[in-house]
């Protein structure tokens, strides 16, 4: 087990910052780890990282504690905090030889080289870091997290601020690396969550709320609805699509167009197709919706949801 985190506490005096948070992460799984602004999310990182210590429970990197904090715990971090820390008046590659002295790795050269190579940054490795645009100082944030040879990857908030271009060189440097590292993901970008993320671990205000398959997470919301958009080529009355079995509420969008919420389970397609030869009228258009990671990450952290949803303990 590359991370194990057994009823966490953190506490700042009175108010508690995470309260018995547990989790569970294999080797070579990439999780989302998300929650709104203020979750506790920074904070467990931390806790993995060694940078802080809980009040109560057990964290575990690689089977090392983390209240260890000794030298071959933090050889299987590699971390990448949200607010990445640069010396911006040093050279790429002179920046990495000093991380990679730090390390007292004894192939310095030979593995700065490597880690070069494998962020992308090999026509860049004589500029200053200060010259460089922020996608590329993110490629070095992760070399410096990468050049010791981690087992584990903690990175918090990697892609924030990048414009859409480099977010997709920085994802899809992430998902490279995946392949071979346990990576941990903090981000507030849903889509890179669907796209990295095999897994998704939710908390809010220091609690876990889920932990789930990124691809079964549609079926944790508590109102899992399916939302179907139709147009007619007339008006109808709301109230012969609501009297169709399974349909919650309709809204009439435009004088011919109509937003329908039904439960999951129900398909009502062809209901609305017989409903429209009944009444003489075309369907123009007919789309159907379900809920999003993003819907779902909203239901589960609003501010009156007080439920914990544990479907699967991994």
């Amino acid at each position: 087990m590359s991370i194990s985190v057994k009823n966490i506490i953190k506490s700042y005096d009175s108010q508690k910052a995470l309260n018995k948070v547990s989790f569970e992460i294999k080797t070579g799984e990439v999780v989302g780890f998300l929650g709104p602004n203020g979750a506790g999310k920074s904070t467990m990182m931390k806790i993995l990282t060694g940078y802080l210590n809980p009040t109560d429970g057990e964290a575990e990197v690689c089977g090392i504690k983390t209240s260890n904090n000794d030298e071959n715990y933090r050889r299987n971090i590699g971390y990448l905090p949200e607010h990445n820390p640069l010396y911006l008046d040093m050279y790429i590659k002179e920046y990495l030889m000093m991380i990679a002295g730090i390390y007292k790795l004894d192939n310095k050269n030979e593995r700065v080289q490597e880690i070069i190579q494998l962020t992308g940054l090999e026509n860049e490795q004589h500029k200053k870091i200060g010259s460089l645009s922020k996608g590329y100082r993110q490629r070095v944030g992760l070399a410096q997290a990468l050049i010791h040879d981690p087992a584990v990857l903690i990175l918090d908030e990697p892609t924030t601020g990048l414009d859409p271009n480099q977010i997709v060189e920085v994802r899809n440097l992430i998902k490279k690396i995946g392949k071979e590292k346990t990576i941990l993901l903090s981000t507030h970008i849903m889509q890179e969550v669907e796209a990295i993320c095999e897994r998704v671990i939710i908390i809010n205000k220091g609690e876990l709320v889920t932990d789930q398959k990124t691809s079964e997470i549609s079926k944790i919301a508590s109102k899992n609805n399916t939302v179907v958009h139709i147009e007619f080529d007339q008006a109808i009355n709301p109230a012969l699509i609501k009297d169709l079995d399974g349909v919650d509420s309709v809204e009439n969008k435009t004088p011919n167009t109509y937003q329908i919420t039904t439960c999951a389970q129900k398909d009502i397609r062809s209901d609305l197709f017989h409903l429209a030869v009944n009444e003489g009228l075309v369907i123009l258009t007919l789309t159907q919706e379900q809920q999003g990671l993003e819907e779902i990450f909203q239901e589960l952290t609003k501010e009156d949801n007080n439920k914990t949803l544990h479907l699967n303990t991994f």
